[in-house]
């Protein structure tokens, strides 16, 4: 009996504008470095993963996903593959607006938005639904490559939801409510036609120690 594919997905590490109060949208146009935090965090993650025997790590273009999957590739002695699909999404006229800033630009959008996230797009940008189908083709097709292998994929908030969504049959108009913590850990599993996932969000890493 063959052994699954096991793709651990991880959110990247964060950056000063994730942790901004109020928080700042930040999609593919923004593309800032790991902060102190993030870092660490991305440590830790690469920590919790160093026992498993990862085989490749894959990872979104952006700086913030790039330098999360070198720490999570470096204990393997491997070099992280970027593949442009795995890019957060397109936030349009919005990024770098926080949520008040969007809706006193854009009244009806943001009303549109609301009441429709997985189907109505970000103003210029894509919709959760447009994510999801970019995203989730594409992590098949790289645990296609991989069969019975533990690979890890590093991307980002709206993509990871979208693509989980799916997964678990939620419909795409709540797939903000899977939560995605920065340098969370979700485990999917692909065992031919069946994908099961296995693990949500973990954080267990990012606890405090001592």
């Amino acid at each position: 009996m063959s052994k699954p594919t096991l793709v651990y997905l991880i959110r990247h590490g964060s950056t000063a504008l994730n942790r901004e109060i109020p928080y700042r949208l930040q999609g593919r146009g923004l593309n800032p470095e790991l902060d102190e935090e993030g870092n660490d965090q991305a440590r830790r993650a690469g920590e919790a993963l160093r026992s498993i025997p990862l085989t490749r790590v894959y990872t979104s273009p952006l700086i913030r996903a790039q330098q999360t999957a070198g720490w999570i590739a470096r204990p393997h002695n491997l070099q992280p593959v970027v593949v442009e699909t795995l890019v957060e999404a397109s936030l349009g006229v919005w990024e770098g607006l926080t949520w008040d800033q969007a809706k006193a630009s854009h009244p009806a959008e943001f009303a549109a938005f609301q009441a429709n996230p997985g189907t109505v797009p970000y103003p210029g940008g894509e919709s959760f639904f447009d994510s999801q189908n970019r995203v989730t083709p594409a992590i098949a097709a790289i645990a296609g490559e991989h069969p019975g292998e533990r690979i890890a994929v590093v991307s980002h908030n709206v993509t990871n939801r979208a693509f989980l969504a799916g997964l678990l049959g939620v419909p795409c108009n709540r797939a903000r409510e899977i939560r995605q913590s920065n340098c969370g850990i979700s485990i999917i599993a692909y065992d031919g036609d069946r994908v099961t996932v296995e693990t949500v969000n973990s954080t267990f890493h990012l606890e405090s120690h001592g």
